[in-house]
């Protein structure tokens, strides 16, 4: 590894995380473990089952890599505060419970069978009050503990695969079906036609689609209601929450089962009514229990649970990950990896549950601290003027930022904020070099990317993200040459590079096809370049090509004008290629119909054609 530029920093407290390895199969554990008992309080906190345990583990960080965590820290600040007050009241103590907030449009929230709790954007977006939030985490938590996710037995069996996701095929089968029967589309079945196995993440988006949006019986949803209010009013919070969150779903959103939460848990009138005549009866405790003993219990036994994964590797499997470091070489070194290792790793990812599940004290920093050095390593492994230092100074800024709004006058602050500055010294001490490369106009891609993200004051600024648009222009990616012209104009619009910038994007723009791009050019300050690029975004709504381009506009821009002709128009495309799945699974070329299936499930998982892919999936060990 080369030397860092700036002194050794200290190391942080062991925390001998996993690296890099994904088990798909689930292991097999024999006996229930970590039991800690911090407080007396919270003195049965354990893991009760811990393959099921695990298995939820697993489908709680593929759920949260599938919809995206929503990058909200004070939403998710108070959806943890409201979640674990509410389970410091509760009983239960089969399964620690954690709480995360994804970044999904439709207002839903579920519960895993291990204590993992949801709630979407669109959820939160609503408005919802405190009172309001309390019955809606109380009613997850009531699922889990009635154990309502394993008593269905078609998602049972689904969890029961999580683990071996990797291993699972999707066969989009209609073997049963009578020979003249169509599908939604209009493509006729084949009676002898079989279904072919798909495998991959196509399986694994299925299974979490049917496990995570699951709709419960009336039973069950009147069980959840009830033990959620009583929670909520042990917790401190008004028990008329329950119906006043019902009455503003009723009124901001559809009641269509086929529209979020009232897909997955079944609405009536008199559910709404029998709320509200059981929050008169309720009565709100003024003193309900302190939530912290609750917490560190809980960050204690996922941190257990993480150890004993850990130890389960075996020295084979140790020595692999051994050797697949030492093989890279310093060009693979060179290129990044941007998926979080939170997504690759299991043990990273309930150090993350285990932060959040507390995120102050000594143990809370020690989990910041790994994670930071963990990074920092990791770039210091690269070659010099190839380290991202400004990325590593915003993921200090960012834990610095959290660390601050939780407990300001933590004197862990200091240790952060040393680091950072060597951090910057660093970056300081790499940019005569970085210059020197840059006036030598010998150079690559990731140099010019790199150097924008470490010197983003430096002079060369303008010019270098000139040449970076003009590079992504001529392969073709256009909406990262429309990312790096607005860079340049932003920087300099007086200068040479800004003009030129100004003139690319005016090029540009009238064969500009990602929807993305287009927006952001017609909110621009330049009056001709924003009427250029309204224009173009209106004709390019109906017109676009791809799922992914429709589906990224929908996401970056909910609201826009043009949003329903972006989704009439992902409809179509889902369907055309709901037929091309059709198509060659009776040809047999399952890697095509994969391609496919990928693409429908993971760009419009709310059209009609996943909703017959989910319909027709059957999932067999491959």
């Amino acid at each position: 590894m080369p030397s860092a530029p700036f002194p050794e920093l200290p190391e942080a407290p062991a925390i001998s995380p996993k690296r890099g390895l994904f088990v798909a199969v689930a292991i097999a554990w024999s006996v229930a473990f970590g039991l800690l008992a911090p407080t007396a309080e919270a003195a049965e906190v354990g893991i009760a089952k811990a393959k099921l345990y695990e298995k939820s583990a697993r489908a709680a960080q593929g759920a949260l890599a599938y919809y995206r965590p929503l990058d909200r820290p004070e939403e998710r600040t108070r959806v943890n505060e409201i979640g674990y007050r509410i389970a410091a009241q509760t009983d239960y103590v089969d399964f620690p419970f954690s709480f995360y907030v994804v970044d999904m449009p439709v207002p839903n929230a579920f519960a895993l069978p291990g204590g993992h709790i949801f709630v979407t954007r669109g959820m939160l977006d609503l408005g919802l009050s405190d009172d309001m939030l309390a019955n809606l985490l109380g009613h997850e938590i009531a699922h889990v503990i009635h154990e309502h996710g394993t008593k269905i037995q078609r998602r049972a069996t689904l969890l029961n695969i999580l683990s071996q996701a990797a291993l699972i095929g999707v066969m989009v089968g209609v073997d049963n079906e009578p020979a003249n029967t169509q599908d939604p589309y209009g493509i006729r079945n084949s009676p002898s036609r079989k279904g072919s196995l798909v495998q991959g993440t196509a399986a694994t988006g299925i299974v979490f689609t049917e496990l995570l949006l699951r709709d419960y019986s009336r039973g069950f949803e009147d069980e959840a209601d009830i033990e959620g209010q009583r929670l909520a009013a042990a917790a401190g919070y008004d028990p008329d929450g329950a119906r006043a969150l019902w009455q503003l779903m009723l009124d901001r959103i559809p009641t269509s089962e086929d529209y979020g939460y009232w897909r997955t848990h079944p609405f009536s009138d008199q559910r709404l009514r029998a709320a509200e005549v059981r929050a008169r009866d309720l009565k709100i405790q003024e003193s309900p229990k302190s939530s912290e003993a609750y917490r560190t219990a809980a960050q204690a036994v996922i941190l257990d649970f993480r150890e004993n994964l850990e130890a389960d590797e075996t020295p084979e499997e140790a020595e692999k990950r051994r050797q697949e470091r030492q093989r890279r070489s310093p060009e693979a070194r060179l290129e990044r990896d941007e998926t979080p290792d939170w997504q690759k790793d299991l043990g990273t990812f309930l150090e993350l549950s285990a932060l959040e599940a507390w995120p102050s004290g000594e143990t809370a920093e020690g989990l910041r601290l790994a994670r930071l050095h963990r990074l920092r390593d990791r770039e210091m492994d690269r070659r010099e003027v190839a380290r991202d230092y400004g990325a590593l100074a915003e993921a200090y800024e960012q834990q610095i930022e959290e660390v601050r709004r939780l407990t300001p006058k933590s004197t862990f602050l200091a240790t952060l904020e040393k680091e950072l500055g060597d951090l910057r010294t660093g970056a300081d001490q790499v940019f005569p070099k970085a210059v020197e490369i840059w006036s030598s106009g010998i150079y690559q891609t990731p140099f010019l990317e790199t150097f924008l993200s470490n010197f983003p004051a430096a002079d060369q600024v303008p010019e270098v993200a000139l040449a970076l648009g003009n590079a992504y222009s001529r392969v073709r990616r256009e909406a990262d040459a429309v990312t790096y012209f607005l860079r340049a104009r932003e920087a300099g619009p007086e200068t040479e590079a800004g003009r030129r910038a100004l003139a690319g994007l005016r090029n540009l723009t009238p064969v500009l096809e990602e929807l993305v791009a287009l927006q952001q050019l017609a909110d621009a300050e330049d009056p001709e370049l924003a009427g250029l690029a309204a224009k173009r975004l209106k004709e390019m709504a109906g017109r676009f090509e791809t799922l992914q381009n429709g589906a990224e506009f929908l996401t970056a821009y909910p609201e826009s004008p043009h949003g329903l002709a972006v989704k009439d128009r992902l409809e179509k495309l889902a369907q055309n290629l709901y037929g091309e799945v059709v198509l060659y699974q009776e040809l047999g070329d399952s890697v095509k119909a994969l391609e496919r299936i990928q693409k429908i499930l993971e760009f419009a998982p709310a059209t009609t054609a996943a909703e017959a892919l989910r319909e027709k999936a059957v999932l067999v060990d491959a």
